[in-house]
């Protein structure tokens, strides 16, 4: 199985899971297993734009984007942690919106989500590759009061 694939959806089980596509990257694969933890429904590499054209409107370049969450009509493109492959694919997605500004797409970087997977077991430490701490962990932030943990503002 490979591109154009649909990913595990809470509602049939006729989709197939992370574990049953061949994907491009790694990355993608520890991606779709956080989807199907969350149950979330997710379609892989099922569609692509063009995304340059030439001087007669002809397309030159096209872009696929990783993943299709159907359920809230989101591409998301996913990225490793080498600078290079982030600046490519962040022009490629500015161009999918310049062109096709209706078209939703988002890139998740994989720093931001790994630290998910290892939380939650989805991935044996031998198939991660080199994980940094999240940018920002997920979920509301904290609010803790000074008083609740016994000090005291000075009026200074």
């Amino acid at each position: 199985m490979g591109r154009g694939q649909r990913g595990r959806s809470t509602l049939s089980t006729e989709r197939p899971t992370a574990t049953e596509i061949q994907f491009a990257h790694n990355s993608e694969r520890q991606f779709a297993l956080l989807l199907d933890f969350y149950g979330i429904p997710w379609e892989y590499e099922s569609r692509t734009f063009p995304i340059e054209f030439d001087e007669d409107g002809e397309p030159t370049k096209w872009f696929t984007p990783d993943f299709y969450l159907p359920d809230d009509d989101l591409f998301v493109e996913i990225t490793t942690m080498d600078q290079k492959l982030v600046t490519k694919k962040n022009r490629k997605v500015r161009q999918l919106r310049e062109a096709h500004p209706g078209i939703r797409c988002k890139i998740f970087y994989q720093r931001d989500y790994l630290h998910l997977v290892i939380k939650y077991g989805l991935e044996e430490p031998e198939h991660l590759e080199e994980v940094t701490a999240p940018t920002r962990f997920p979920g509301p932030p904290q609010v803790v009061r000074l008083e609740d943990r016994g000090e005291r503002l000075s009026a200074g």
